[in-house]
């Protein structure tokens, strides 16, 4: 659905994105959100949060991102390295 979209990453100087979580994994619930991995070219509080909404949006369902810096700041290092595990790139 990001490929047909594609404006919507451009508008929100978005360099890279990545699906992780369940929906990754191809086990989402009812309740589960979409998580994203993002790298943006300019990380800003507007591109952050408008993606958040915009991809909200596009999905219908409730868009959790992280950044990469966010990545690095995971304490728990099982947790980080799962994520980074169940990256897929788009």
């Amino acid at each position: 659905m990001l490929r047909q979209n594609q404006e919507v990453l451009a508008k929100r100087a978005v360099r890279r994105i990545a699906l992780f979580g369940s929906y990754a994994k191809g086990r989402p619930t009812t309740e589960s959100d979409i998580d994203f991995l993002v790298e943006f070219e300019r990380p800003t509080y507007d591109n952050f949060l408008g993606l958040s909404r915009d991809l909200g949006r596009l999905f219908g369902k409730n868009v959790e991102i992280l950044t990469p810096d966010g990545l690095k700041t995971i304490r728990v290092k099982a947790i980080a390295d799962g994520i980074r595990e169940a990256l897929v790139y788009g």
